[in-house]
């Protein structure tokens, strides 16, 4: 008696790909209010009475909470308990809700609020807009994160044994076409709006709206995957107590160096990205002479090698492995980045030259990631999976928040003499940048020569032939 296969919903390509663009939307919705503000520097600073220290405190809050009350911990854990159709409704729902009340802070209208002057009454170097712009991005930045982690269990799970890389490397692409979307369209639609701040994050607040309806449509398409995979017996309705997820598995993942490891590289390399997005339109402003919007457009290209190389860079790690080596590489090429942006620039400041650094730089944040997160599924029980996603992003987000104030802070400190209207001297504080390069290229060559002792298979191919 032949078997009957029984087809599930991911073994169709056009399934799986639509899943895939369902939960990708949301993130790239995400990316576009992340950097909103990113090309409003100026106008933000002198619209609301902001400096750059302000700024700069504002640019960490977005990962306070997953911090500093450990919220992306309780997130791994309700992920592995709840299953990333719960967990992915939820985060969405705090994007929304972050970025109305970031919204409202930065609002004309706020600012006449009793509630306004209170703000205003204490830590007066910390504008009452920006306490409450703050606000709304840590709530925001609790529901970003936590939805980033879920993508990676969705597709995990969607992608088992197929295009897993590809298919994360397509979402990351997607994701920071955001970035490239919002570093053009803020400034336009602040300047269709009488240079208004408030209109490009309204905008931004409307897609994160249609990004939880997407994650909405996806939700119904993996309860049907759900309910498939029970019917064919690779799914348990209720797990036994040794497939369950308990907390004391979190130690697993506290005792596993290549974790550390992995989490380190990851912090110390977005550290050097992220941060540096958020002032990236200003210094390209003062170091070339040019103007925010086009400043803002120069740097939108920063994603556009990112975005057609990382698909390719996931098919290749699917077909051909070599994980590990492209860390290094992606680190070796931010460092040298870095350093002509600090030192190499300012001495021959061509915007041809900030265009060849910008894109180049995009090669790097194509390879890092496309390798990183597929490698964790290789070395983490899937279990504990979306646990270990969120502690390397609570550990990602230890480095996130403090950088950016961090640098905020040195910027001030190494213009201390300056007064408004001059241009701020960003080459000492870029060498913090550099710093975290040279210490994740490390870590890369560390994470090789462990993988090649244990035997992890960074280095191989996902799909098994």
């Amino acid at each position: 008696m032949v078997a009957t296969i029984q087809r599930k919903l991911n073994d169709s390509a056009a399934a799986r790909w639509t899943a895939l663009v369902l939960i990708a939307l949301m993130m790239f919705f995400g990316y576009m209010f992340v950097d909103v503000m990113s090309p409003l520097k100026s106008l933000v600073e002198s619209a609301r009475g902001w400096d750059s220290s302000t700024f700069g405190t504002y640019a960490s809050s977005e990962y306070f909470l997953n911090v500093f009350v450990f919220f992306l911990i309780f997130a791994g854990i309700i992920l592995d308990k709840m299953g990333i159709r719960f967990t992915g409704l939820l985060s969405a729902s705090l994007m929304v809700l972050g970025a109305t009340i970031k919204l409202v802070g930065i609002s004309d209208w706020f600012q006449t609020t009793e509630f306004c002057a209170w703000l205003n009454s204490w830590w007066v170097a910390f504008p009452g807009s920006a306490k409450m712009a703050s606000l709304g991005f840590m709530i925001f930045g609790c529901g970003c994160e936590m939805a980033g982690t879920t993508v990676s269990k969705s597709i995990a799970k969607w992608f088992e044994g197929k295009e897993m890389a590809l298919a994360m490397g397509l979402e990351m692409a997607i994701a920071r076409l955001g970035v490239f979307a919002v570093m053009w369209l803020a400034p336009m639609i602040s300047k269709q709006f009488d240079q208004s701040i408030v209109a490009p994050v309204a905008f931004c607040t409307v897609l994160l709206i249609i990004g939880l309806l997407c994650f909405t449509v996806f939700v119904f398409m993996d309860r049907k995957l759900d309910r498939q995979l029970i019917a064919a017996g690779e799914l348990k309705e209720e797990k036994s107590s040794d497939e369950e997820f308990h907390i004391r598995d979190l130690g697993a993942i506290f005792r596993s160096k290549m974790f550390w490891l992995v989490a380190l590289l990851c912090v110390l390399y977005y550290s050097a990205i992220f941060p540096f997005q958020r002032y990236a339109p200003n210094f390209l402003e003062v170091t070339l002479g040019i103007d925010a919007e086009s400043a803002a457009r120069l740097f939108s290209c920063f994603p556009i090698l990112a975005m057609i190389l990382t698909p390719f860079l996931g098919a290749l790690l699917d077909f051909k492995g070599k994980g590990a080596t492209m860390l290094m590489v992606g680190a070796v090429i931010m460092i040298c980045c870095h350093l002509s942006f600090a030192f190499l620039l300012p001495l021959f400041p061509s915007k041809w030259l900030a265009l060849l650094l910008v894109v180049t730089l995009g090669v790097s944040f194509s390879l890092v990631p496309a390798a990183l997160w597929p490698s964790v599924p290789k070395i983490i029980d899937s279990k504990i999976l979306g646990s270990a996603y969120c502690l390397i992003f609570w550990i990602q987000n230890i480095g996130l928040c403090l950088f950016p104030m961090l640098f905020g802070f040195a910027l001030k400190y190494f213009n201390a003499g300056r007064t408004e209207g001059m241009p701020y001297d960003y080459t000492r504080p870029m060498l913090i940048f550099v710093a975290c390069g040279v210490l994740a290229m490390l870590l890369g060559l560390w994470l090789k020569a462990e993988d090649r002792k244990k035997k992890y298979g960074l280095e191989l191919p996902n799909i098994k032939k």
